[in-house]
């Protein structure tokens, strides 16, 4: 299945990357995506638990299993002051 990922603020400049296609066989889960990129892109290595994933407009967790076509964001921890 073919899954779009978006990359805002820092995680975009430590990928380099505004959007990547991804290629994953069925059944897998958000988590699976992110340790796929993490892979791919080391500076993400490490960064799981401090990422809001995202899928459409909702947030998930990394158990969430993933459908062809799916549109997923990543990004950072919200902060306000």
């Amino acid at each position: 299945m073919r899954i779009t990922v978006c990359f805002y603020s820092y995680l975009k400049d430590l990928t380099g990357f505004a959007q990547a296609t991804e290629t994953l066989p069925d059944g897998s889960t958000l988590g699976d995506l992110f340790a796929k990129l993490a892979a791919r892109f080391p500076k993400l290595d490490g960064m799981q638990k401090s990422t809001l994933m995202a899928v459409s407009l909702d947030y998930q967790q990394p158990s969430y299993v993933l459908k062809d076509g799916d549109d997923v964001s990543f990004f950072p921890p919200v902060q306000g002051g």
